[in-house]
């Protein structure tokens, strides 16, 4: 394998502070795709010239984590592609470790990092063995894609704003009998819920909650049917409704807003809403 063979594609919102320290942990030898859900022309500009490797498609509004990375995802013209949140940092040894990888488990769909959480990183050293470990899903922020099988499944259900987009397409995959595995030498750092500004953190967390249970009814129930996925949903449907009551009663004006928008997402989700919520930035 060689540098030609790999496209790396990040999508970013807000993430001016956080995406400089993950493409200075990219080699400048790899093309890299930055889709911004912003109209941020400053930010473009900035990121292409500390950036000579990186091209950045600004898409002129938040379109979500789905439809971002489609978008980079169709520009794409390599093998492989990786993709990575904002708030991750590649360990020097990840993408090669990605291409080792690819010698030992010729058709896979997708591989992703064994140890998902940077202080976990020792218990990669608990494993029998280095090779690559077959499952069912990974997890979004770091996903190192083999597109020639992906020809007759898609990218990612736009549908999703974020949440249970990358579950939904390791799902897709597997039951087209396409192979998913984790990699316990591939060590990509991430922060987690930390690829904005920490003066939008209030509303972040607002928008999360808020798309968290509007994803969760959305996938159970276009995997499964309406009724199951009510009744799945149904204990996170009606602890939502009794703490918006209860933090009102005690005036705990945060938690409240937070199980309203939690209440909210369920609601529009159930009733055949789209994902509209989107974060006041």
């Amino acid at each position: 394998m060689s540098i030609k063979d790999i496209t790396i594609v990040i999508a970013s919102f807000k993430s001016e502070k956080k995406i400089k320290d993950c493409l200075n942990s990219i080699g400048r030898e790899y093309k890299t795709l930055v889709v911004e859900n912003s109209d941020n022309s400053q930010f473009k500009t900035n990121i292409e010239k500390e950036f000579s490797n990186t091209e950045c498609i600004l898409t002129g509004e938040n379109l979500g984590y789905g439809r971002a990375n489609n978008i980079g995802l169709k520009r794409v013209k390599t093998k492989y592609v990786l993709i990575l949140n904002p708030d991750t940092k590649l360990d020097p040894s990840a993408i090669n470790n990605f291409f080792k990888a690819i010698d030992q488990v010729k058709e896979f769909a997708i591989m992703g990092p064994y140890i998902q959480e940077k202080r976990d990183f020792q218990l990669s050293k608990n494993l029998k063995n280095s090779h690559p470990i077959s499952t069912k899903n990974v997890k979004g922020f770091a996903m190192f894609l083999n597109l020639s099988q992906f020809n007759n499944i898609g990218f990612f259900d736009e549908n999703f704003f974020f949440y249970f987009e990358e579950i939904d397409l390791c799902k897709r995959l597997v039951d087209n009998g396409k192979k998913i595995y984790l990699l316990p030498e591939v060590k990509i750092y991430h922060d987690g819920a930390q690829s904005h500004d920490a003066l939008l953190n209030r509303e972040m967390e607002l928008s999360r909650n808020w798309h968290w249970m509007w994803s969760t009814f959305y996938y159970h129930k276009k995997h499964k049917n309406f009724l199951l996925s009510f009744i799945i949903i149904f204990p996170k449907l009606s602890s939502a409704f009794i703490k918006v009551i209860i933090y009102s009663i005690f005036l705990k004006k945060n938690k409240k807003e937070v199980y309203y928008h939690r209440l909210s997402g369920l609601i529009n989700a159930i009733l055949g809403k789209s994902s509209w919520f989107r974060p006041k930035v």
